[in-house]
Order: C-alpha cells, then sequence, then structure tokens
C-alpha cells in the first residue's frame, strides 16, 4: 500500500498547488450553470419539463468530473516529456501500484472538483435531497475513477501534447454531449438512445440525478452495474497498457 499511497498523495499535493488551475476547471461548469441554466430554463418549463437547474446540475457536476479525471491522467504525457515519469517507472516498485496510486490520486481530485461545483449549483438555486449526498458522491467517484483510468490507458499511448484537440474533439465532448447531461433521454431519438447508452458518463449522469431525488432513465441499480463493470474494465486496461510504456 507504501507506493499507492505515495502516488495518490503526489496528485493531490500537485493538484494543491495549481491554483490557477483550480480556478479555471471552474469556469466552464459555471458557464453551463449560467447560460443553460437560466438561459433555457424558460423554455424547458414552458414544456413542462420543470425547474431545468434542478435537471441540469447533475449533469454539470458530472462535467467537472469528467473533465477533471480525464486531464488527471492524460497529465503522464506531461511528465513523460519532462523525464519525471522515468524517475517514477525506475523506482523499485510495480507499475500497477504506481498506475493504481495515481489514478485514486486523480479520482479524489476530481471527486473534490465535482464537489466544490456541487457547492456552487447550490448558491445558484440547485435544491437537492441532502439525504442522498453521500449516494451522489458514491457515483461521482465512480466516475472520477472510471475516466481517470480512462485518461491514463490514453496517455500510455501517446506521446505528445498536441493529441490533446484530439481527445478533446473526438471523445471528451461527445461524452458529455450525448450523456443526457443537458437534454432528457426520454423521448428523444432512437439512434440517439442507443449513442447514450453505449456512453458510460450517461450512467453516471442518470445515477447522480437519481441521488438528488429527480428521475432515473435506466434506474439507480442499472446504472451502479454498468459503471461499476466499466471502472473495473478501465483500470484493468489502464492498468495493463502503463505497463507497456517503454522507458
Amino acid at each position: 500500500m507504501g507506493p499507492i499511497y505515495i502516488m495518490w498523495l503526489r496528485q493531490l499535493k500537485r493538484y494543491s498547488r495549481s491554483r490557477a488551475r483550480m480556478i479555471g476547471s471552474l469556469g466552464q461548469p459555471l458557464i453551463f450553470l449560467l447560460a443553460f441554466g437560466f438561459g433555457f430554463g424558460n423554455i424547458y418549463q414552458k414544456a413542462g419539463g420543470g425547474d431545468y437547474l434542478q435537471f441540469l446540475a447533475p449533469g454539470v457536476i458530472a462535467m467537472a468530473v469528467l473533465f477533471t479525471a480525464i486531464f488527471s491522467g492524460i497529465e503522464i504525457i506531461w511528465d513523460r516529456q519532462f523525464g519525471f515519469l522515468k524517475e517514477t517507472l525506475v523506482a523499485p516498485v510495480s507499475r500497477f501500484s504506481i498506475m493504481l496510486g495515481r489514478t485514486l490520486g486523480g479520482a479524489t481530485v476530481a471527486l473534490l472538483q465535482g464537489t466544490i461545483v456541487f457547492l456552487i449549483a447550490l448558491c445558484f438555486g440547485f435544491r437537492p435531497s441532502l439525504a442522498a449526498v453521500p449516494l451522489a458522491l458514491l457515483f461521482m467517484f465512480l466516475i472520477a475513477l472510471l475516466f481517470t483510468a480512462l485518461g491514463t490507458a490514453l496517455a500510455s499511448q501517446l506521446n505528445d501534447m498536441q493529441s490533446f484537440p484530439l481527445i478533446m474533439n473526438f471523445l471528451v465532448m461527445p461524452l458529455f454531449f450525448f450523456s443526457g447531461a443537458i437534454f432528457p433521454l426520454k423521448g428523444v431519438n432512437g439512434v440517439l438512445t442507443i449513442v447514450a447508452s453505449c456512453n458510460p458518463l450517461a450512467y453516471g449522469v442518470d445515477g447522480l440525478r437519481a441521488s438528488f431525488g429527480g428521475e432515473s432513465f435506466y434506474g439507480m441499480g442499472v446504472d451502479m452495474l454498468v459503471l461499476s463493470a466499466f471502472c473495473a474494465f478501465f483500470l484493468g486496461l489502464g492498468s495493463w497498457l502503463f505497463s507497456k510504456i517503454q522507458i
């Protein structure tokens, strides 16, 4: 457990030192809460959907966790370019321990970021069922763990930071927009429903929404089961790919 704890602690220290990153990563969730939450609120209410902010906030929280988790994993590219990864990999510990510690650290950071966005959403008028917050935190952690492991798997196969735009445009943004975070999946086009059902983030958003007292599309049990299965898969894949990194 020693190497895992050290890598976990290192990720937390890196996050705490980067105040600009902490503040900057809150910009996009704030824009979504303000522009979408209040901009589309009247339209959503007139359509019979109720308070749009109550619907949107879980999706924005999931977005904050997603972005932070993915980029925590992809920090491996940065470490590889500046030699920090080589120093880590030559240590007399298993690469699985290193990967697991980094992933848990990145997931913890993403969970903290999601919690901050949750508190901001409360200030904007989000009124969830607070009794279910522990369950919501569990869903947030599963989302964070899944996408940090996915980021690690991706970073293990990439060699330069120029891959960032590809990851943003062809992975992260589609994951978010096709997750049901900003529109309800109920009643949408059948093709879009199929795409969403293949998206692990859709189950995280749905589970978060149900935890906070909203309506669930898949069912909370299904959300938990599918998220856990995706977590196990990407942790295994990320560990295997990380063990193949050449130094």
